[in-house]
């Protein structure tokens, strides 16, 4: 490994040493930038093999400069974005603009390392031609159990895969919706287009007809999310939320069969399979005028519905099997098997984020321990859970995402080297983390061992 370079740029000085100190440890070569400037002169003296790039610095933001490179032919490696205060929405938009991956402050080491290892064995790929040699992705398994729920939509499935009528998938998030419309389109014959996303809430009111037809007004042809998608499939997340302008364009393209870039008098003809989704009810938005009620009425002609978790618990076994499959097929993860007990007690709990919860939940225990069985005492440290005769950890509601998750993680492992007495190697073991990455969670979270030991 120490011949990949990877170049942080983050301008907060303890963040950069402490990356630049957990992948040295790892064997990467590592130089590091604390503003935009410096880091477009890195990318040119050393030719980094990865980029680990803050969206927020003082002199231009991370996505302005990674849309810089982008459009200089400068993103020749891939791009690993973090911040501290990230949305869905700022994660859209660097992937949109060449970002291979996402990673939130404060980092998870197990998970940083993670990403980074993958990031350079796919771009390892590209760069020797072998891309056809890489496995197939794996599906995630949101079509295992054996509730009446889940054979009702592995049938909906077969059904739906011959079909080119446009279909709505409703569900709460995390539900599985964006997975049930990328099998769909693989398994349809009569597609041989990509699977083009959107996020209807991003599109601009201003340049929606840009967004979605393309643009060619300044010589150079931009293509739109519909001609990308045009012989396979378009899927519109949250589609009662694109803004009025884009349900006109998006109305006349279906209605006439084809557009016209901005800019052009050319016709491009518009054939894919649209698979919508929604958290609510779409009848509620056209009922608010929200939702234009023609646009629904071509979309809408058919509707999946899926449940949330909490309402088919018996499938969580078969869920927890392939979801750690998966982890380990996809990200090079240890095996490891949930007991029955760890799998009652999963099958307990609410899941709130539904299918997208629990495989995040499955990668974490994954990460965080070792053994080959999973049960429930580890379960319950991943999940935070005390016993009654403790006193209750408090938790700040009154803070940003960010400060609150480092304020819980300070109180849990202060609790925890008072059970240990200050006993480094029994907190590693109890907590299911290395001691190196102990060591510096310890340091990033102003824990004094010596006075704890006191």
């Amino acid at each position: 490994m120490s011949d990949r370079t990877v170049l942080v740029v983050d301008d907060e000085p303890d963040i950069r040493s402490l990356l630049q100190e957990i992948l040295e440890d790892e064997g990467y070569a590592v130089s590091v930038a604390d503003t935009a400037a410096s880091a477009q002169s890195c990318i040119q003296e050393i030719k980094p093999d990865l980029v680990l790039l803050d969206i927020w610095m003082p002199d231009m933001d991370g996505i302005s400069l990674l849309k810089n490179w982008k459009s200089a032919g400068l993103l020749s490696f891939p791009v690993i974005m973090i911040s501290g205060h990230g949305t869905v929405e700022t994660a859209v938009e660097a992937t949109r603009h060449g970002a291979v991956d996402f990673i939130e402050k404060p980092v998870s080491l197990a998970k940083l390392l993670l990403t980074v290892e993958k990031a350079l064995t796919e771009s390892r790929l590209i760069d020797s031609g072998n891309e056809s040699e890489s496995v197939a992705p794996m599906p995630l398994p949101l079509l295992l159990g054996v509730s009446d729920y889940v054979k009702r939509l592995q049938e909906q499935l077969l059904e739906q895969s011959t079909q080119m009528e446009p279909l709505v998938i409703l569900g709460e998030g995390g539900s599985g919706r964006a997975l049930f419309a990328q099998a769909l389109h693989t398994r349809n014959p009569a597609l041989n287009g990509r699977f083009i996303q959107l996020r209807c809430d991003t599109v601009s009111a201003v340049n929606a007809h840009k967004e979605l037809f393309g643009d060619e007004s300044s010589g150079a042809v931009s293509m739109g999310y519909l001609e990308s998608a045009v012989g396979g499939t378009l899927y519109l997340n949250d589609f009662e939320l694109l803004p009025a302008t884009a349900q006109h364009c998006l109305l006349e393209a279906i209605e006439q069969q084809g557009f016209q870039r901005a800019g052009s008098t050319s016709r491009v003809a518009f054939h894919c399979r649209i698979v919508c989704a929604s958290r609510s009810d779409p009848e509620v938005a056209v009922q608010r005028g929200s939702l234009d009620p023609v646009l629904f009425r071509n979309l809408g002609k058919q509707t999946i519905n899926l449940l949330p978790l909490r309402e088919h618990p018996e499938d969580i076994p078969a869920l927890l099997e392939g979801f750690v499959n998966w982890h380990v097929q996809e990200e090079g993860l240890q095996y490891r098997h949930f007991t029955v007990a760890a799998q009652n007690r999963l099958r307990n709990l609410a899941w709130p984020g539904n299918l997208l919860e629990l495989k995040n939940f499955v990668q974490r225990i994954l990460l965080l321990g070792s053994a080959a069985e999973i049960e429930v005492p580890e379960i319950n440290r991943i999940l935070g859970a005390v016993s009654s005769s403790d006193v209750s950890m408090i938790l700040r509601h009154d803070l940003p995402l960010r400060e609150a998750r480092a304020d819980f993680e300070r109180q849990y492992l202060l609790r925890c080297l008072a059970q240990t007495q200050g006993n480094i190697g029994d907190l590693a073991k109890h907590v299911g983390m290395e001691r190196t990455h102990l060591y510096r969670k310890l340091r990033s979270l102003d824990i004094d061992l010596e006075k704890v030991r006191e």
